[in-house]
């Protein structure tokens, strides 16, 4: 399948939305703050991001900025987060889709899959 960077500055979050995207079938990545995450960003190659918002260190807007500037920008990014409006409002770059918290793991699996067979993205 796809190789998936997973970012959540909360830690159990992170551990089960990365359990949830490999029992799909992913290899998944994880990263804890905005900071680590574009830095896999711009060291690794990755199909998909899957984002927090509200990160620690920076906003997801710096992760999704970090995807739009690798290559083509083509790669997707699903936001999720409980601060909706703000991402949604928030300036360009914007995510593929935002999605509000607590977030359903079959939906964000079939959104992803989704995301990744779109001819936009290449995947």
């Amino acid at each position: 399948m796809s190789k998936v960077l997973c970012v959540d500055d909360e830690h159990e979050v992170l551990v089960t939305m990365c359990r949830v995207l490999e029992g799909a079938g992913h290899t998944v990545s994880s990263a804890e703050s905005a900071r680590e995450a574009i830095a896999k960003i711009s060291s690794n190659a990755y199909d998909a991001v899957v984002t927090d918002w509200k990160l620690g260190d920076a906003d997801g807007r710096a992760v999704v900025q970090a995807v739009r500037n690798q290559g083509d920008g083509a790669m997707p990014v699903v936001v999720f987060t409980a601060y909706k409006d703000d991402a949604i409002t928030a300036p360009e770059p914007i995510a593929d889709l935002y999605l509000e918290k607590p977030v359903e793991p079959e939906e964000l699996i079939k959104i992803l899959e989704e995301l990744l067979k779109s001819p936009d993205h290449g995947a």
